[in-house]
């Protein structure tokens, strides 16, 4: 069967990095099984109304920047015409570059309104949108993320014997280059600088800014022990990452802290799989949570150099090409059935529209807990009621401890399930070697916070933040059962497929691993009656004790429940009483 066809637009061949995102992109896409992604590189609108009437894609992807596609912000057709006009009728989908979380946040979908007798564009460009911001929310239903795209690379260079610090870029402002030279002398007395700052056709044509920083790095550089080195050829893909893969250490200080895209140098830096340096610029967000820190405002460039690649190691293996193809595919996939079914009302989820902070989140190894005392005979299958509010009070203080921001947008009353969740997954901690946790709806979970501050390491998902686990369970570097817990904070009742998402939490479970879920619960409740808007259902005793038990054949209640419940204690918005139950199984070995 023939893949169906989906145009990527970028523009003509320049010296730029737009233009080279969009190669190496397409260059992954190439390899997809589902569609078949066809690059074509456009300078008018005639030229994209000709790829495609020839090509007749279902969809389109616009590598998308003002400056290099000014033509589609002033020249793209709208879906409607008067007197039967050329009309675009597929998917349109733009990439944000200097993506933020504003932008994602505000960005519209296209709209046709008539007005006066004339169709015109309302809001913005495209029907949807990409952003390569991994550290994006997305609270927009019209904006998707990909990771990023480091390059596979065989470094086949040693390290070199005395050190040599490395940064490239184009001589745009801001980039931090004479903060290169300065930082190197600081520390160090023999070495060698080394610069690629080639000219860039969008912004230094004539590559007299990148000549300027040179001049002013050979000025700053004063130590006779190091050398300075500084090209303006522009290497191609394969030379940048021979440059970089040369060095001891690759060095950026950009100055940006404004408003600004993730920067592509982080990529190809870590194909290198040499120890990076960086700023806290905004342009580093990705990566500033590396540990130990490779920010030079936290680390000495010795320290950075000692601990080696390791640190960026969780990077390089999360964005490969395989997890980017996957990526776009799987959003492709996600359009066109929301294309499909743009007229049916959406799943709802609950979100609150608080920022994480990130003070909530920084490991401090100086916490420590210990988990309360349960009474003889208490199962972990149980309700969370006031009872249990007044057994696990200890345990909510620790999370007021550890994540105070993060608890203060919570309903009081709930707090008693991150509670339970965070003392059952620390209890359950001591059984395993070396435990591999995955928190499924993870965005704003305080029992994942607490954790992670006491230094465990978590795997999150949300669809908030990254992917439902649906589709997390899909994903080519995910191993079927290699987790030991899996734990889940009132998520289940918000999913409108409950049995595929017990299905992939057995498939990742690990044998003799456990999950440990929380739920709305109420025991009289059907299907029809009053709930929440936020949730799709309420769980009974027979919800969890014979249905969602049927989705994990391999799985047990790890004790004899007691999910009665016959006058529920919580009130939500003062019409809704229901409570709130455990389901903790474990898997057969």
């Amino acid at each position: 069967m023939a893949r169906k066809k989906i145009l990527f637009v970028s523009h003509k061949k320049t010296q730029c990095g737009v233009y080279e995102f969009g190669k190496n992109i397409t260059d992954v896409l190439r390899d997809s099984q589902r569609y078949d992604f066809i690059r074509v590189e456009c300078s008018s609108l005639a030229e994209l109304r000709t790829a495609i009437e020839l090509n007749q894609p279902i969809a389109i992807i616009y590598n998308y920047h003002p400056s290099v596609l000014p033509w589609v912000a002033t020249k793209i057709v709208p879906r409607l015409y008067k007197n039967n006009l050329f009309s675009i009728k597929i998917p349109q989908i733009g990439i944000i570059h200097e993506g933020t979380q504003e932008i994602a946040d505000t960005a519209a979908p296209r709209k046709i309104r008539l007005i006066f007798g004339r169709y015109k564009l309302i809001n913005s460009l495209f029907d949807f949108y990409i952003s390569s911001d991994p550290t994006l929310l997305l609270k927009n239903p019209a904006v998707y993320k990909t990771g990023r795209l480091v390059p596979r690379y065989h470094n086949n260079f040693s390290v070199p014997a005395k050190p040599i610090f490395g940064s490239f870029g184009f001589g745009t402002p801001n980039k931090g280059f004479e903060d290169v030279v300065r930082l190197v002398q600081q520390e160090f007395d023999e070495g060698e600088i080394r610069f690629n700052i080639p000219a860039a056709d969008f912004g230094d044509q004539s590559g007299a800014a990148a000549r300027q920083i040179e001049e002013n790095c050979r000025q700053i550089l004063t130590k006779p022990g190091i050398n300075l080195v500084i090209t303006h050829d522009f290497f191609d893909a394969v030379g940048v990452l021979d440059f970089l893969a040369r060095n001891t250490v690759n060095i950026f200080l950009y100055k940006d802290m404004a408003a600004r895209g993730v920067s592509s140098v982080i990529d190809s830096s870590l194909a290198a799989q040499r120890p990076i340096a960086i700023s806290q610029s905004t342009m580093f967000r990705h990566v500033l949570a590396s540990c130990p820190a490779i920010c030079v405002k936290n680390n000495s460039l010795t320290a950075i150099i000692n601990n080696g690649f390791e640190p960026l190691r969780k990077f390089y293996d999360e964005w490969s090409p395989a997890n980017l193809l996957w990526d776009y595919e799987r959003i492709v996939d996600a359009i066109l059935l929301k294309e499909k079914r743009k007229n049916m009302p959406a799943a709802v989820w609950l979100r609150d529209s608080g920022q994480i902070s990130e003070d909530d989140r920084t490991i401090d190894t100086s916490i420590k807990y210990d988990p309360i005392v349960l009474p003889l005979g208490a199962p972990f299958n149980r309700i969370l009621d006031n009872s249990a509010r007044k057994l696990y009070a200890p345990t909510i203080a620790k999370l007021w401890e550890v994540a105070p921001q993060t608890m203060a947008r919570k309903i009081s009353e709930a707090n008693v399930q991150q509670a339970f969740v965070f003392d059952t997954v620390y209890r359950y901690l001591a059984e395993y070697a070396s435990p591999r946790l995955l928190c499924v709806g993870s965005y704003e979970d305080t029992a994942s916070f607490g954790l992670i501050k006491m230094g465990v390491s978590v795997a999150e998902i949300d669809p908030v933040q990254n992917y439902s686990l649906q589709e997390y369970v899909t994903k080519p570097n995910v191993k079927k059962e290699s987790y030991d817990i899996i734990f889940s904070t009132s998520v289940l009742e918000h999913d409108p497929d409950d049995e595929s998402f017990m299905r992939a939490v057995g498939s990742l479970l690990a044998p003799g691993g456990v999950a440990i879920i929380t739920c709305d619960y109420k025991e009289d409740w059907r299907t029809g009656e009053d709930k929440p808007e936020v949730d799709v259902r309420l769980y009974t005793k027979d919800d969890l004790e014979k249905r969602l038990l049927s989705y994990v054949p391999d799985c047990v209640l790890v004790d004899r429940p007691q999910w009665g419940c016959p006058d529920p204690d919580f009130n939500y918005l003062g019409k809704y009483r229901y409570t709130f139950a455990t389901f903790v199984i474990k898997k057969n070995k």
